[in-house]
């Protein structure tokens, strides 16, 4: 059964359906989330790859290729017109380096995305973060005015009344480990952007820590403060608010005793910030395991161009709404 995230970003997709390169094309789980993506509408996959392998994995798996793509890595005349539209724009990488770096099909489906040929990229199922970051850093690069790579992720939880109904955002719970106040507001700003492009929300963003407005003092909430402090500086447009509880940032009741002053984030927040991954790691599954919310992500910002990082359990549903995410990103980016 489509939950009700799936649905609301997959109408949002189909609004404008992209290129999406699929580099994991070897997995039955890839071409399953290809096909629904095209029979639903959200995107034009492109499936990248050893053709062969592809197309005998998807016989073998009864999934038609009718209406997608395949870019074949191992097609030396493919890979060498590509590589050399990517290096009319850039020359810091030699041809050599990025034929060698091509054989793994994740790189070649990020060069055909900084060339256009492509409007996104979902992988992860089969690669680490650390390598799909490492891999969109070399190819893609970061967008300006932003230093720090992160993820965010959106869950849908049921039976939970917030701001947005069941629907709440939270970050950085896969990139990370302990991200310095700088990090810290650049993950709060990457993340009221790309949730306000995903979900036409405006953004609410409340930076957690284990106090609430000076009900403790420790570094660690001397950090989150000064991210704060940052945060507001550079984005003054933006509605960021804390140091906050979970509750205090996600539930009036509790926001109207413990916050005295007055905040648009307190009880309403949106998006949750998370002070280091430690918590964001944790927070996402205990929201999973005992609410039993779907959470989709994580897709990665601070890229010049939109890439996912699909956790590696994924299941069919979840990858299919993170390449709607990723279509909207690339509609969002012209």
């Amino acid at each position: 059964m489509i939950n009700k995230l799936l649905d609301e970003l997959s109408s949002r997709a189909k609004a404008n359906p992209k290129r999406i390169a699929f580099p994991e094309a070897n997995d039955e789980k890839i071409i399953r989330a290809a096909r629904q993506s095209l029979d639903m509408g959200v995107a034009f996959p492109v499936l990248v790859g050893d053709r062969n392998a592809i197309s005998a994995l998807a016989a073998d798996a009864g999934v038609s290729l009718e209406g997608m793509e395949i870019m074949d890595n191992t097609d030396q005349v493919k890979l060498e017109y590509f590589i050399g539209e990517y290096l009319k724009k850039k020359t810091d990488l030699p041809a050599s380096a990025l034929k060698r770096k091509s054989r793994d099909p994740m790189y070649f489906a990020l060069i055909l995305e900084d060339v256009g040929e492509v409007d996104g990229v979902v992988a992860g199922l089969n690669h680490t973060t650390g390598e799909v970051i490492l891999a969109a850093q070399m190819i893609i690069g970061i967008k300006e005015g932003i230093s720090t790579i992160s993820s965010v992720g959106i869950w849908s939880i049921p039976g939970f009344d917030g701001s947005e109904g069941e629907f709440l955002a939270h970050a950085d719970c896969a990139v990370n480990p302990d991200p310095t106040s700088e990090e810290l507001a650049d993950i709060a700003i990457s993340s009221a952007d790309t949730i306000g492009s995903l979900m036409g929300w405006e953004p609410r963003v409340a930076m957690l820590s284990f106090s609430t407005k000076g009900s403790m003092s420790h570094t660690r909430v001397d950090k989150v403060l000064q991210a704060l402090e940052i945060a507001r500086k550079r984005r003054p447009d933006l509605l960021i608010d804390g140091e906050f509880q979970l509750d205090s940032a996600i539930s009036p009741a509790v926001a109207a005793k413990k916050v005295k002053e007055t905040s648009a984030v307190a009880g309403r927040a949106n998006i949750l910030i998370f002070p280091d991954l430690d918590a964001g790691n944790i927070g996402v599954k205990l929201v999973q395991n005992f609410a039993r919310a779907s959470s989709c992500g994580p897709l990665l910002q601070g890229f010049r161009k939109p890439v996912s990082d699909l956790s590696r359990s994924a299941p069919l549903e979840d990858i299919v709404a993170v390449v709607a995410m990723v279509v909207i990103c690339a509609q969002k980016a012209g």
